[in-house]
């Protein structure tokens, strides 16, 4: 067969991820605060991108209606049809993104959760202390300077440091202190072995315990410990309270954290009513002692979409006018800027700027919008559940509401991710409406995994002290409901909601009456 040279034309379609699409993308799955620290950093490298004010007119693209009627007919979908296009096609071809996001068992049956709804709650910042410089008359009136007066973190190696400074007099043990106190976390505990310590500082382990020793007592107790039975023993020292029964105590948590009683008063050689008093002694103390020096900001919750109910009886879906930043494109700087550009280089950069400020207006309307549908589409299928409650929330994934909104799948899951709906019954992620089923014994209607999660929780919460509930019992009233569940899953359900087995429970209850 003689081999031969040709053209050939051929058509095909390929989808291509252009730099302006990608960034849509990005900005549908950022959170608010990370959104916001993204326009930011644009606002800064692009000259052409300005911070709208509160009087200014709209930017280039159009503004998302800010409410929607949960009726789901009035929703204005209207954004650029590049836009749409671009951002649907890439959507059927990218994958579907993850939906998915301690001191370990004991300290979590030791010191358990309040538990409770999923509910945000706003965290309390740690405590910040005012510092006074010398140079307090600064100006020339002789008053005072304001500006001497700041207010800064006290971290918790700050304040290990300063005691360590007035605790340990010579410059070695205060170089070992020192490299020990980098060494502890944020929650108070000293990470590492000391033998490897004493290798790479070149000095005697018992120089390295020596020095931790000294740490070890000071402000707060239990600080610099390498255990939860150390730090709980720091503690007790403190308060001159670690007798052998309470050594006895602390030496055993897991007999503790099963709340086997029987076994506690055998090895602590104490009664019943010592026992408990013991047992409240050591719920008192501070697990996690660097906690109230925590270097990290915990940043409240701030939702993105509200729910109000309508006086018509249907449901209002806005969107948080604060956490969608205001950009717009200044024009009439451009049009200054083009007057004056003479060599090609600029007139390129001018261009670029320009396009990437477009497309980023762009960008943020087609998310606020896509955010608005989709939350929208929530309220509507989970309408029992802002009625009347957790027991009323249907079983509900992401190809329903994708289907019910024209998008694809994977939209939804971005949408739905670091995205907060605030409610009358309080703040919950997106995420938190979508739930597995669970069949109805009777053939009708099927449950939603969170409800009969809740209506377990309200069946050991009522439950005697004398008639504790098994899990077998538990599955034979939500059969008797219309559940249809196995013993397996009310485990895996009760275990992820902290709840002891019945066994725990039974002897914690006992215990509590004695």
């Amino acid at each position: 067969m003689a081999l031969s040279q040709r053209l050939e034309f051929r058509q095909s379609q390929a989808l291509v991820m252009t730099p302006q699409l990608m960034q849509a993308i990005k900005l549908l799955q950022l959170s608010s605060l990370d959104l916001a620290a993204y326009v930011e950093g644009e606002l800064e490298r692009n000259p052409l991108l300005e911070r709208a004010g509160e009087d200014d007119g709209p930017a280039s693209a159009p503004e998302p209606e800010a409410s929607f009627d949960g009726d789901g007919d009035q929703f204005d979908a209207g954004t650029e049809a590049s836009v749409s296009d671009d951002w649907a096609g890439a959507e059927r071809e990218t994958s579907r993104a993850s939906m998915e996001q301690g001191l370990g068992t004991e300290l979590e049956n030791v010191f358990p959760d309040d538990g409770g709804e999923k509910t945000s709650a706003v965290e309390t910042p740690p405590p910040t202390y005012t510092e006074w410089s010398g140079s307090g008359t600064g100006g020339e009136d002789g008053g005072y300077n304001l500006e001497a007066f700041v207010t800064a973190e006290i971290t918790l190696g700050d304040h290990l440091s300063e005691q360590m400074a007035l605790a340990i007099s010579d410059p070695v043990q205060r170089m070992i202190g020192q490299y020990l106190i980098d060494m502890v976390d944020e929650t108070g505990y000293l990470v590492g072995d000391l033998q490897t310590v004493a290798d790479k500082l070149g000095a005697p382990l018992a120089e390295v315990e020596k020095v931790l020793a000294v740490l070890q007592a000071l402000d707060p107790a239990g600080i610099c410990a390498r255990s939860l039975t150390e730090c709980l023993a720091l503690q007790l020292k403190e308060r001159n309270r670690f007798d052998p029964a309470m050594r006895a105590l602390v030496e055993n948590l897991p007999l503790l954290a099963k709340r086997d009683l029987a076994a506690l008063r055998r090895l602590c050689a104490v009664d019943d009513e010592d026992l408990v008093d013991m047992i409240a002694e050591i719920r008192n103390l501070n697990p996690k002692p660097g906690l109230a020096f925590g270097s990290t900001l915990v940043q409240p919750i701030v939702p993105d979409v509200f729910v109000r109910a309508a006086p018509d009886g249907s449901w209002q879906v806005e969107l948080n006018s604060d956490t969608l930043p205001k950009v717009l494109i200044s024009q009439r700087y451009h049009a200054q800027v083009s007057k004056t550009t003479r060599n090609d280089k600029d007139k390129t950069y001018l261009a670029d700027c320009l396009q990437t400020a477009t497309w980023l207006v762009r960008a943020l309307d087609q998310r606020a919008k896509t955010i608005l549908k989709v939350s929208s589409e929530i309220v509507r299928q989970q309408d029992g559940f802002f009625v009347k409650g957790v027991q009323h929330l249907r079983p509900l994934n992401l190809k329903t509401v994708a289907d019910a909104i024209g998008m694809h799948e994977s939209t939804v899951s971005r949408v739905t991710a670091n995205k907060y709906m605030a409610t009358s019954r309080g703040i919950f992620e997106l995420k938190y409406f979508f739930t597995s089923s669970i069949a109805a014994a009777d053939g009708g209607d099927a449950h939603s995994a969170e409800s009969v999660r809740h209506r377990i929780r309200q069946l050991i919460d009522a439950e005697p002290p004398a008639d504790v509930l098994s899990d077998d019992t538990i599955v034979d009233k939500l059969r008797e409901a219309g559940i249809d569940i196995a013993r397996r899953t009310v485990a895996k359900y009760r275990e992820a909601m902290r709840i002891p087995s019945s066994v725990q429970r039974r002897r914690e209850k006992q215990a509590a009456n004695v």
